[in-house]
């Protein structure tokens, strides 16, 4: 047993019961904590702005930075799971975010903050939810899938309260030691690490993993050494490294899959091109608000409207999707969802009342319900579930490198043409062109299979890698989940 399987296997504990309802809590409150934080960065938009005399792109690059650390960091915290168990991480990304924004605090440019905050607070934050998410999985076998639904409604839990909490703050005390506040908050991620106790798999549900002479680097090297070739042979330590290299691509960043895949691929991009513009309201819908004369409290609830209603609707619109009149649909679902968040967009452009806004939160929250619950549904149909956490690592290092640059990018239109309704158009564009592509491309590849099966005179040879949904039999309760796992959300 490796170090990091034994740092996340200790004691004998019973799973789905008992101790793990405490678990499922400190992982409610963890995704509250790390994925609801960045919904409130919106309301500091203006005061950093007065503060460093930053423009619109200049402020945008420090939130970008942010989420796109939390998203992207998953193979780096799937590596410490393994190397040193679920616990450790999540108390390590807590001691990270409280440093984060406690340093932010004395920040005295714009550019500090990107550190700070973004880098340091956004990878505190990745390894605490990430590494949260890991652990249940152990904790839960039979309801395990009642469990991950639960704790994402500490996503919706966190875009409710941040925003009210951080205004209150920010009235009361300004941005600097509101921040400070924050560091402290953000330490409770330790706390939620250390009720996640480890717990000891029953025998025989370990993993397998792969003995050191069935690895092809080994057995690379067994042939090198059989042939007379010295162990400390440099070509011999050069292939070996470059064959380790490969292999930890392949397990953490699945380009073979992409590149066979054409339902993975198309998916891939689609939500690649789509994270350009999902964040834009985020970011710029507060600072919207206010400078269209809304009250500064009334522009933070905005934010608080849409993840209220993600509460409720979320929950159902993932038990919906689940419904045997969606299978093998759901790709068209969420392509749905996308398309009228992109549509609600042009509400904003209509009007900036406070009363309209209030029904733009509303519409959009409903799509981004939709799009929240279904992004790994549908990317569980196109990839067969042994690769899913590959192919999840290069779908989440690609959605980060446009969720860094959308915002700034867009910012930096703002500032050219000093018009804010460039950031819903932008949004929009991206959006509706995202779901167009999906939706028709799945649609053309869908019946492209179909005739490829009628043409076919062995229909039980189907391709591996064709997009189809099939339904596959529950896991036994004594079999646990992948040693590393690491799933991310919208």
């Amino acid at each position: 047993m490796s170090q990091g399987e034994a740092a996340g296997h200790g004691t004998a504990k019973p799973q789905d019961q008992g101790w793990a309802w405490m678990v499922l809590l400190a992982a409610v409150l963890l995704q509250g904590l790390t994925l609801g934080f960045p919904c409130c960065i919106g309301v500091f938009f203006t005061d950093l702005q007065h503060e460093f005399q930053a423009s619109n792109s200049q402020t945008s690059w420090f939130p970008s930075i942010m989420v796109a650390v939390l998203h992207g960091g998953g193979p780096l915290c799937s590596i410490l799971v393994k190397r040193f168990g679920c616990r450790f991480v999540v108390m390590l990304g807590g001691l990270l975010s409280g440093l984060g924004m406690v340093s932010s605090s004395f920040c005295k440019s714009i550019s500090q903050l990107y550190l700070t905050a973004g880098l340091i607070t956004g990878l505190g934050s990745c390894f605490s939810f990430q590494a949260g998410v890991t652990v249940l999985g152990y904790y839960f076998v039979r309801w395990r899938t009642l469990a991950n639904a639960v704790a994402s409604t500490g996503v919706s839990l966190g875009f409710t309260l941040w925003p009210l909490l951080s205004q209150y703050l920010l009235d009361e005390m300004g941005w600097r030691n509101t921040f400070l506040i924050f560091g402290g908050i953000l330490l409770n991620c330790c706390v939620c690490g250390a009720i996640m106790r480890p717990i000891q798999l029953a025998s025989g549900s370990l993993p397998q993993s792969a003995k050191p002479e069935e690895e092809p680097g080994n057995r690379a090297e067994e042939a090198q050494m059989s042939n007379g070739a010295s162990p400390h042979h440099p070509m011999l330590q050069q292939h070996t490294r470059r064959t380790k290299c490969f292999q930890v691509l392949q397990k953490y960043l699945a380009f073979d899959i992409f590149c066979q895949n054409k339902g993975y691929q198309i998916y891939t991009i689609g939500v690649t091109w789509m994270m350009m513009g999902f964040a834009l309201p985020h970011v710029y819908l507060v600072p919207y608000a206010i400078h269209n004369g809304v009250e500064e409290r009334k522009a933070a609830l905005l934010i608080s409207v849409i993840g209220f209603i993600n509460i409720f609707i979320r929950p159902l619109t993932g038990l919906l999707s689940g419904h045997r009149v969606f299978t093998g649909r759901r790709i068209y679902l969420f392509s749905l969802a996308v398309l009228l968040c992109g549509l609600s967009n042009f509400i904003c452009v209509i009007s900036a009342e406070f009363s309209v806004l209030i029904l733009y939160c509303v519409i959009l929250s409903i799509a981004m319900s939709g799009v929240g619950a279904l992004t790994f549904q549908v990317l569980m149909d196109v990839v067969e579930m042994d690769r899913f956490s590959s192919a999840l690592g290069l779908f989440t290092i690609l959605e980060s490198v446009t969720l860094l640059i959308g915002p700034p990018l867009t910012g930096l239109l703002v500032d050219i043409t000093s018009d804010f309704h460039y950031v819903f158009y932008n949004s929009s564009f991206f959006l509706l062109s995202a779901a167009l592509f999906m939706g028709l491309s799945f649609c053309a590849l869908e019946k492209k299979n179909k005739l490829r099966e009628a043409s076919k005179a062995h229909l039980d040879n189907p391709s591996r890698y064709q997009y189809s949904e099939t339904l596959t039999e529950p896991k036994a309760e004594n079999q646990s989940p992948p040693a590393v796992e690491y799933i991310t959300t919208v």
